[in-house]
């Protein structure tokens, strides 16, 4: 059919790439303004929702690709010629979502802070989400991986661990107590058993075989998208009314628009873990609070705390309902470092706001990052 056919057959309102324009001729200017304004808001909730993928704000290079991650470089160009200078490696929490909240935003960075504080090779470990052929990979293949990056390293670094992050580099400090310089725990679940959070509660109540049966319809795999459920089930009135309000109120500010689709590449993007890892750590852990109590076997050898002896600071957020101050500063009852070299500070706000919030990142984590650089020896002031 010709152009000119549909045009003399009144079909041209048949086509559908049409119809919102038709729709809009009907209507008055304020009528077809609020019909573009929903076609808008339509489309960015999309965007947020299915449309992006986790970016990181700083620039940086591939020091290492192994199995389970990708060792992130984001020194600065200078410290290259420096190799005495000891490497800090941000352990970016393996729990679902991916390491850019390590590198959020510019203006709202952790690696931006450190570098800005004296601190000059920082490398983030970005964790790969888990394929099938993953599914029985254990704690101890991330443990044996991530010491092939301290030691590509030079065999001695700073740690600086985030929530699972945190559990993972004091497995690897009591491993391996002479390769760790300084240990920064940040909203850190060491003493699982402690305080009374919903993550410990749920935990407690759900029998391990629920755990198991999600492991089983994921294939063996702990699937990303089933936990991110999980976290929004926590707040679904945050998660599926207040979000969409704001957005809809919003949608012709570019800067709120900008923050909300940052946050979304991180969010909207879960990562698949290990079955075998994730009911390892469910278990061994969250239920049976092994590595507090000593009894934990990491790489062939039975885990203290109290073989950490390195400077240890322990941050912890006030209103964290993930990760409760208990489970963080219980960790000085059981390490071995002498009691005048452990830190402990409870930032305001709540658990991702301590390693991507603006306020903890201007106002504690430049402290922190002194007290790394000066080997640990400046946080008592």
């Amino acid at each position: 059919m010709t152009e000119q056919s549909i045009h003399k057959s009144g079909c041209e309102n048949s086509v559908p790439f049409f119809w919102p324009f038709a729709a809009a001729a009907a209507l008055a200017e304020s009528e077809w303004q609020l019909l573009l304004d929903n076609l808008k808001f339509i489309a960015e909730t999309e965007k947020i929702d299915h449309g992006l993928q986790p970016a990181f704000a700083t620039p940086n290079s591939i020091a290492l690709a192994l199995h389970t991650l990708k060792l992130r470089d984001f020194s600065t160009p200078s410290s290259a010629a420096n190799r005495s200078l000891v490497p800090t490696i941000i352990d970016a929490p393996f729990a679902g979502h991916s390491a850019t909240i390590a590198d959020y935003h510019s203006g709202q960075s952790l690696v931006e802070t450190l570098l800005g504080n004296g601190l000059e090779r920082i490398l983030v470990t970005d964790w790969n989400s888990a394929t099938p052929q993953m599914k029985d990979y254990d704690i101890d293949n991330y443990l044996a991986e991530l010491n092939v990056c301290v030691d590509d390293l030079g065999g001695r670094v700073n740690f600086v661990g985030l929530c699972q992050g945190g559990w993972m580099v004091a497995m690897y400090a009591a491993r391996y107590p002479h390769k760790v310089n300084c240990l920064v725990l940040a909203g850190s679940p060491i003493d699982t058993a402690a305080g009374n959070g919903p993550i410990k509660q749920l935990v407690d109540r759900l029998p391990t075989r629920f755990y198991e049966q999600l492991v089983k319809l994921g294939d063996g795999l702990m699937p990303g998208r089933f936990m991110l459920q999980g976290w929004k089930n926590m707040h679904p009135d945050k998660q599926y009314v207040e979000k969409y309000i704001d957005l809809y109120e919003h949608i012709d500010d570019p800067a709120y628009l900008s923050k909300q689709e940052t946050f979304s590449r991180w969010y909207e993007n879960p990562l698949d873990l290990p079955g075998r890892w994730y009911l390892q750590a469910i278990t061994q852990l969250f239920k049976e609070n092994r590595l507090a109590k000593g009894e934990f076997v990491g790489l062939g050898k039975r885990l203290s705390l109290k073989e950490i002896t390195c400077p240890v600071y322990l941050l912890a957020g006030a209103g964290d309902d993930i990760t409760t101050r208990e489970q963080v500063f219980n960790a000085e009852n059981y390490l071995g470092t002498p009691a005048g070299q452990v830190v402990k500070t409870l930032a305001p706000g709540g658990h991702i706001g301590l390693f991507m919030g603006a306020r903890t990142l201007a106002e504690y984590w430049p402290a922190i990052a002194r007290w790394i650089a000066a080997g640990g020896k400046e946080g008592n002031q």
